[in-house]
């Protein structure tokens, strides 16, 4: 089975969706895939994909002014065209995102060749998302982003939450569940010995007016635990990065606060390890893969209702409360006066939650059956809802 994946970029700073889609690669093709990529080049970093007799990444080479996009484009539509017919019969196509006009593209190539496509959203149809640009998602959803997810055999959905939201958008395709995994480290933190250095609590994705960070300066403001500090980690977006600091200097909190920027390899696994406590306070997320990553650590999470996290009140390693300072404010309180032996309990059982349900063997077991589902080989599986 040769499955394609599409995505517009690989570039770090696409966050989490450019992990997910070179992991699940990796892990697709560890199993009985052979897949590639095709994906627009950039001149900014790129998350790493091992490329294998298995896994090849193709890059369309892009002109960089606004006016170059329907050249872009053509080349796209270009490549995918040589890339489908040269595939195999058994091909599965998986593009992932939307709103883009390549994502049209996308579909249109697929119907043409008359290859089966899942989408995955990504989350990018939850409120908060559809609000952020609301007129140029609006105006691409009645032009062809509708008509281009209802001719979709299957939709991927990360959380029951999102395939809630998919269905709210009159969308009635089958619908596949199925969580981001991550790679379980092959040991938790080690206890750390009571020093005079202060707790981390950390936050560790991109800095974008989403993610809520705002909400945890005025909450560290009002609370402002002893021997504790917050450490920020990942690509700025926007600007937001520099509205955060103003925010941190407004509120006299410069010491208790530092950006280390993006992080990757090893630098990212020692943040992980360093951390006593891990926050995400998001408006809006489809999954959010540190939550599983920093739980895959050991290290207890506070998040919000943005994020379908609930397995952290149900499973007892974390917060997940709703979205604002105060109920912020009463989880990071909660958090910074644990002893040791408490995070390290909650972490534990952090960890084992990973292991029971968010490997990406797991992950890629899902998806593949579902591929396999959709070219007729297999019955219908069971985290596939119709």
């Amino acid at each position: 089975m040769h499955v394609l994946l599409t995505i517009a970029s690989l570039d770090h700073r696409g966050g989490g969706t450019s992990q997910t889609v070179a992991q699940t690669a990796r892990h697709l093709a560890e199993m009985e895939c052979t897949v590639t990529i095709l994906t627009f080049a950039s001149d900014r970093a790129s998350v790493p994909v091992p490329s294998s007799s298995s896994l090849t990444v193709q890059r369309v080479e892009t002109g960089p002014k606004p006016w170059h996009l329907w050249g872009n484009l053509k080349r796209f539509r270009t490549r995918l065209r040589r890339c489908l017919q040269a595939a195999p019969s058994e091909t599965v196509l998986h593009d992932n995102g939307l709103w883009l006009p390549v994502n049209h593209v996308v579909a249109r190539e697929a119907q043409r060749a008359e290859i089966p496509r899942v989408v995955s959203t990504h989350g990018m149809l939850e409120p908060w998302s559809v609000q952020h640009k609301a007129l140029r998602k609006r105006v691409a959803w009645w032009l062809y982003q509708r008509r281009d997810l209802r001719r979709a055999e299957v939709l991927h959905a990360t959380a029951d939450a999102e395939a809630r939201t998919l269905r709210s958008a009159g969308l009635d395709n089958p619908i596949v569940v199925a969580p981001n995994g991550v790679d379980l480290p092959p040991s938790p933190n080690e206890e750390v010995p009571d020093s005079d250095g202060p707790r981390v609590c950390l936050f560790l994705s991109r800095i974008h007016e989403v993610k809520g960070l705002p909400n945890l300066v005025e909450a560290w403001a009002r609370l402002h635990p002893d021997k504790w500090k917050v450490v920020v980690a990942g690509p700025d977006e926007d600007g937001h990065e520099q509205e955060v600091r103003e925010r941190v200097r407004a509120q006299g909190l410069t010491a208790r606060f530092e950006f280390v920027g993006p992080v990757e390899g090893k630098e990212k696994k020692d943040l992980f390890r360093r951390a006593d406590t891990f926050v995400l306070p998001t408006h809006s997320e489809n999954f959010g893969i540190v939550v599983a990553e920093a739980l895959s650590y050991g290290v207890p999470v506070i998040t919000t209702k943005g994020a379908p996290w609930q397995d952290l009140v149900e499973h007892e390693c974390g917060w997940w409360v709703e979205v604002g300072v105060e109920p912020l404010v009463a989880a990071l309180e909660e958090a910074t006066q644990l002893s040791p032996a408490e995070r390290r309990a909650m972490g534990e059982r952090g960890r084992e939650l990973v292991r029971q349900k968010y490997t990406w063997s797991q992950v890629a077991s899902t998806l593949a059956a579902t591929y396999k589902w959709t070219l007729g080989r297999q019955k219908r599986p069971d985290a596939v809802r119709s």
